[in-house]
């Protein structure tokens, strides 16, 4: 009986995952994935095509990056981590300059995916949670999103972290407070 549950569970989201009929097996694909993995917000990211003079605000007070219009209207918001006391995110404004896929630091051992600058070309980043010399993610950095962790850059979920990587375009503005 184990079995045949198992089966139909793994079809339902099979089916669900395709656009199938079956919300619960869309949830319970949803719920095994851990937070940090996946986007802030159950909506869809902002077309910034359609935004002309949208801008980044990091709030390090709430742990939030913001994706607002030029009028200041939030579009979507993104859980994040700021830098530790002892390493802090550089507050001011600045802009998107340089990303890539990956890096490591050998001197802090943590490195990142989707990487964004946007300070010292490459300095100071927006970038997934933290991952080990082995590529893969540190579960207990991870858990830190929503509270300073930080060496200074913009820690986000790998899912935010990669649509900045791929949405946001060079030079748009990041305002961090």
């Amino acid at each position: 009986m184990n079995k045949v549950k198992i089966i139909i569970t793994t079809l339902l989201a099979i089916v669900g995952l395709l656009g199938g009929v079956g919300t619960n097996a869309v949830t319970a694909t949803a719920s095994t994935t851990p937070s940090w993995k996946q986007p802030s917000e159950s909506k869809a990211y902002p077309n910034l095509k359609k935004y002309k003079h949208a801008y980044l605000k990091v709030s390090i007070a709430k742990q939030r990056v913001y994706v607002k219009t030029s009028k200041h209207r939030v579009l979507y918001t993104m859980v994040c981590s700021t830098g530790k006391k002892s390493s802090p995110t550089p507050t001011g404004t600045f802009h998107i300059q340089n990303r890539g896929k990956h890096f490591y630091n050998a001197s802090s051992k943590e490195g990142a995916n989707y990487w964004t600058s946007f300070k010292d070309w490459g300095t100071y980043l927006f970038h997934s949670v933290p991952v080990n010399v082995h590529g893969k993610y540190v579960v207990s950095e991870a858990h830190k999103l929503g509270k300073r962790a930080s060496h200074g850059c913009v820690r986000l979920s790998v899912a935010d972290a990669h649509w900045i990587y791929s949405h946001v375009p060079a030079g748009i503005k990041v305002v961090i407070r």
